[in-house]
């Protein structure tokens, strides 16, 4: 089983900044993709920004030029870099990743969430 914590969400002014942290843990052999997703009241969840383990990066289009996701994959750990954040970007944020735990097989694993509130 792989265990997802998350960190890093809060309150801030349209304008400001966030940075998000997820840590992977548990029986892990080996993890592909890490990412964030997220989920506003009455949407459905929408990817935000991946980054694979060879450090390919695929952002939505309302996340480009304003987030930036990072890896490390030593730490199993990815982190997403919100700046200029508008009210829009309110919304829970789920961290991803695409883990194979030995079996071969590869899996989705999420988080629990963290919530982001954008203020105008």
């Amino acid at each position: 089983q792989v265990r997802l914590v998350e960190s890093g969400g809060g309150l801030v002014q349209a304008g400001g900044s966030l940075r998000l942290s997820c840590a992977a843990s548990g029986s892990i052999f080996r993890i592909s993709a890490m990412g964030w997703y997220r989920q506003a009241p009455g949407k459905q969840r929408e990817l935000v920004a991946v980054i694979s383990s060879g450090g390919n990066i695929n952002y939505a289009d309302s996340a480009k030029g304003r987030f930036t996701i990072s890896r490390d994959n030593a730490k199993n750990t990815v982190s997403l870099q919100m700046n200029s954040l508008k009210p829009e970007d309110t919304a829970v944020y789920y961290c991803n990743c695409n883990a194979n735990t030995g079996s071969g097989l590869y899996r989705d694993y999420w988080g629990q969430g963290t919530q982001v509130t954008v203020s105008s």
